[in-house]
C-alpha cells in the first residue's frame, strides 16, 4: 500500500484516487469528461445505454450512471469533477449532488449550510 494513504479508511468519506482507481476507472471517467463535448450529451440523451456500451463502460458502471448513484460512482473511483459535468447532462444542480454524496436529502444539507435560506 501507498504509505501517503496509510491510514486512510479511519476518515469517513474520505475515497482514495490514486493510479491506480485512475487506470481502473479510466474508461468511466473519460466518459463523463466526455461530457463537455455537445455532441457526447446529446448521444447520451438520445440513447443512454448506446452511449454508455460505446464508451466500453461495465455492466456495474453502467448500473450505477442509470440510478445517478452519486456517491457509489465516487466510492467506486469516478472523478468528482467529472461527475459535475455529468450532473449538468441529468440536470442535477450541484448543490443536489453534494447533499446525496452525504448521504442527506436536500433540506437537511441545506441546513448545514451558513446560509441555508440561499439557493
Amino acid at each position: 500500500m501507498n504509505p501517503q494513504v496509510v491510514g486512510i479508511d479511519e476518515l469517513g468519506g474520505t475515497y482514495v484516487f490514486d493510479i491506480r482507481t485512475s487506470n481502473r476507472t479510466l474508461k468511466l471517467n473519460r466518459f463523463f469528461w466526455n461530457m463537455i463535448r455537445a455532441e457526447a450529451r446529446n448521444e447520451y440523451i438520445e440513447d443512454a445505454e448506446l452511449s454508455m456500451t460505446q464508451a466500453g463502460l461495465t455492466d456495474d458502471e453502467k448500473d450505477m450512471i442509470r440510478r445517478l448513484d452519486w456517491i457509489g460512482l465516487v466510492r467506486y473511483g469516478a472523478n468528482f469533477f467529472v461527475l459535475e459535468k455529468f450532473a449538468r447532462v441529468v440536470k442535477t444542480p450541484n448543490l443536489v449532488v453534494y447533499a446525496l454524496m452525504r448521504g442527506q436529502s436536500f433540506e437537511d444539507f441545506m441546513q448545514t449550510r451558513q446560509v441555508p435560506t440561499m439557493r
